[in-house]
């Protein structure tokens, strides 16, 4: 027993939590992609048949930036009307302005502070105004930063949670109510994170944000399915933009661990995670609520199998601690 204890501290010793170090150095610091990458590249037009959503209306929160201006733009190019609302108006006016030019479908901003239940009540007044009640409801608008949690204040942790969880809710129960009333169905849908499931350090108002978020919309699909409401959720691995990796990234450093854990080599793309939520709130997909989608490359599973990192290890170094294992005695 003693010897298979040591010959397993030698081959620990060879690794470090991330990667493999040699001589001081990182597999971490290689600037190119996996080889596998290769076999993963991303196809990023718009998946779904043209007119999949014609003469529909899809609300869409943070549409104007990032993930939710590519799912916007998705939409609008299978024929959604589209509404989009942030606190930024004139970031929202100038995407919904382009989005319009490009697909040929109509676009409204509508600026609403969603952590602000009054202020969601009257964005929706102003959607039913323009567009009539949506039949597609994407809550996308979110809010995150790395911070250690010894250093966390009551307001950072209020303005996440507001921003995630409080937020969704509003949105979600300000319409779901209003659909009901009318007697009109609609699909909702839900941007997580991998980590809403398995919890995060240095991320923790998020983390658990949106895992009140998917709580949410596991209880109203079981709730609200007699309505004719779907809820689904989404759980994206790292899709690089710029506003999230800016507050999650600052340094570029981080990008470098993220490409090299991730088992198809790559960073997701915005029109990937779109043809997605195309999909999960299209006609397609009426036998579908209740889901929770980890859609991350293979990140979550690689993070979880406590040998995956072995993958760093040479086939020079795997032949000595073969030779080790083998020269084991005992069980």
């Amino acid at each position: 027993m003693q010897e298979l204890h040591e010959a397993s501290a030698e081959i620990w010793r060879m690794m470090c939590p991330f990667c493999l170090i040699k001589n001081g150095t990182s597999s971490v610091q290689s600037s190119s992609p996996p080889s596998q990458s290769r076999f993963f590249l991303p196809t990023e037009g718009v998946m779904l048949p043209i007119g999949a959503f014609n003469n529909k209306v899809a609300f869409i929160t943070g549409g104007g930036t990032g993930l939710g201006r590519a799912m916007t733009n998705t939409l609008s190019q299978l024929g959604a009307q589209c509404v989009i609302a942030s606190r930024k108006l004139d970031v929202l006016q100038q995407a919904a302005k382009e989005i319009s030019s490009q697909t040929g479908n109509k676009v409204h901003a509508v600026q609403c502070d969603i952590r602000d239940p009054e202020a969601v009540s009257c964005c929706v007044d102003q959607m039913e105004t323009l567009t009539g009640l949506p039949d597609v409801i994407i809550n996308n608008a979110a809010g995150n930063f790395v911070c250690p949690s010894a250093h966390l204040s009551p307001n950072a942790w209020k303005s996440i949670t507001d921003i995630v969880l409080n937020g969704t809710a509003f949105v979600t129960l300000e319409l779901g109510k209003r659909l009901i009333q009318n007697q009109k169905g609609a699909s909702f849908l839900a941007i997580t994170t991998i980590y809403a499931e398995s919890g995060s350090g240095f991320v923790v108002p998020s983390a658990s944000a949106k895992a009140g978020v998917e709580a949410l919309y596991k209880s109203l699909a079981g709730e609200w399915g007699r309505y004719g409401h779907r809820f689904n959720i989404i759980q994206p691995g790292p899709i690089k933009t710029k506003g999230a990796f800016s507050r999650l990234d600052p340094t570029g450093e981080f990008e470098k661990l993220m490409i090299n854990r991730m088992p198809v080599g790559r960073l997701g793309k915005p029109a990937e995670i779109a043809n997605l939520a195309a999909y999960l709130s299209s006609d397609f997909a009426t036998w579908m609520s209740g889901a929770v989608i980890r859609f991350d490359g293979g990140e979550y599973v690689f993070m979880a199998g406590e040998f995956n990192h072995l993958q760093d290890v040479s086939p020079d170094q795997w032949k000595m601690m073969e030779a080790k294992i083998r020269s084991t005695k005992g069980s």
